[in-house]
């Protein structure tokens, strides 16, 4: 039988260079040129000079580069306060003065409504921040059993990989969070049932910490006295999730619930919340300042969530309508709104990225409108709004990309932006939160 030589694909060659850092864009990334073409460089600061090596070199005018060391470092580099900031994925600006990651925040903002929106916003009103540690009441940890070692790795996503990198305590959870790392890490490999278990999600809840174990079998009994046991002796209010919904671990336990605006809001492990509950608190203050509803308005609360702003505009307006795309979150927000005395609260299901147009709702008039959609965006919503008309829209963002280009509709139909504010969600990463204030001309 004739044999024929098949050439073995090669592998490409990467390509190294010495870059000089001129900026940053709008999550704090490093951009330098190299033959007209901007390089984008994770870890490097303005000022410096760096060797990099190509990653991504297919686009015309952009690439990827990864730093492989700083030549000449800039005065103003910090040295990140987290041992594991090298690795971990969570943080990407911690070696960024604070300063610094809000400017290049704000510019990147004003940079995507000049592009995207075709529109000047101006300075912000505001850039509201917060702790720069410790701020985050909401974290998942990542489980991985290790096949060699013969037991389970626990810890936090590596920078743009799926591996992980085992971490002891983490400086940007709440504290109560950040010291069950590692004893949630002894307790998992004490489980028969090591080999099955998903993740862990903790949550800081008003004046108790709750765990959630996502689990892809079903644990014996055994595991499960040992859960229960590690609850108590670190006063936590425990759930499991299998195949259906979370449930709770321990007899006659109550939902965990937050408060804001005075109002306590049950909730369930896996609910959206707000990971940082001081910005959190401002934002709600921000929404209700700016829409300022009377008892003459009828809001409209797209995106609605538990009720996070929906309760608080209740209080004070007319009536205020919620929608939200998950049914048990609705479900939720009705007993939240019973239980607060809330009676003019009134929420439906609905998912926003399909038509809607048929549902009653969305026939009833609406004198104020709050939006506040995921990363995606409120694309398919911006058309309904435009009609409906409004006096005054707040859209609440966590992604400026998708704000930009929905924002662009408002501007087109003569909206005009009266005032916007950055809200540092998110310390020590790229990720910004954002509100603004539109007004019918």
């Amino acid at each position: 039988m004739a044999q024929f030589f098949k050439p073995q694909p090669k592998t490409p060659t990467r390509i190294t260079l010495e870059v000089q850092v001129d900026s940053l864009d709008l999550h704090g990334v490093g951009v330098g040129r190299h033959q007209g073409k901007a390089l984008f460089i994770d870890g490097a600061m303005p000022g410096e000079r760096v060797k990099v090596r190509l990653e991504d070199d297919k686009k015309k005018q952009h690439a990827q580069a990864q730093l492989i060391s700083v030549l000449t470092p800039s005065a103003q580099r910090q040295e990140p306060f987290c041992p594991h900031y090298a690795e971990c994925g969570g943080c990407s600006t911690q070696h960024l003065p604070a300063e610094m990651q809000l400017t290049c925040k704000v510019s990147g903002v004003q940079q995507l409504f000049r592009r995207l929106a075709e529109a000047e916003i101006g300075e912000p009103q505001a850039c509201i921040t917060g702790p720069a540690q410790g701020y985050r009441r909401v974290c998942r940890l990542a489980i991985k059993y290790d096949k060699k070692a013969r037991l389970a790795r626990f810890g936090f996503r590596r920078r743009q990989s799926h591996e992980l990198v085992e971490i002891a305590a983490c400086p940007v959870l709440e504290p109560a969070l950040s010291a069950l790392i590692t004893p949630l890490r002894a307790l998992c490999n004490r489980l028969k049932s090591f080999r099955d278990l998903g993740h862990i999600e903790l949550c800081a809840a008003e004046g108790s910490t709750v765990l959630l174990l996502r689990h892809n079998g079903h644990p014996p009994e055994g595991d499960l006295a040992l859960l229960r046991d590690f609850a108590q002796q670190h006063a936590l209010q425990a759930y499991l999730q299998t195949d259906g919904a979370p449930q709770p671990l321990t007899n006659a336990q109550e939902p965990p619930c937050y408060v804001i605006d005075g109002q306590q809001i049950d909730f369930l492990p896996g609910d959206f919340l707000q990971v940082n509950r001081t910005i959190n608190e401002q934002m709600v203050a921000t929404v209700l300042e700016w829409l300022a509803p009377t008892s003459d308005d009828k809001v409209l609360d797209l995106f609605c969530g538990l009720g996070n702003f929906t309760l608080p505009l209740g209080r004070r307006a007319g009536e205020v309508v919620g929608i939200e795309g998950v049914l048990e979150m609705v479900q939720r927000a009705r007993k939240n709104a019973a239980a607060n005395g809330v009676a003019r609260a009134r929420f439906f299901q609905c998912n926003l990225d399909e038509p809607f147009h048929d549902m009653p709702w969305a026939r009833e008039p609406f004198s104020l409108v709050l939006l506040d959609p995921a990363r995606p965006g409120a694309a398919a919503v911006m058309p309904h709004l435009i009609r409906l008309a409004p006096k005054r829209l707040v859209y609440v963002s966590c992604n400026p990309v998708t704000a930009a280009r929905d924002c662009k509709l408002l501007f087109s139909a003569g909206y005009q932006l009266v005032r916007w504010s950055l809200f540092d969600m998110f310390p020590q990463t790229g990720h910004v939160e954002t509100i603004l204030l539109f007004q019918r001309a």
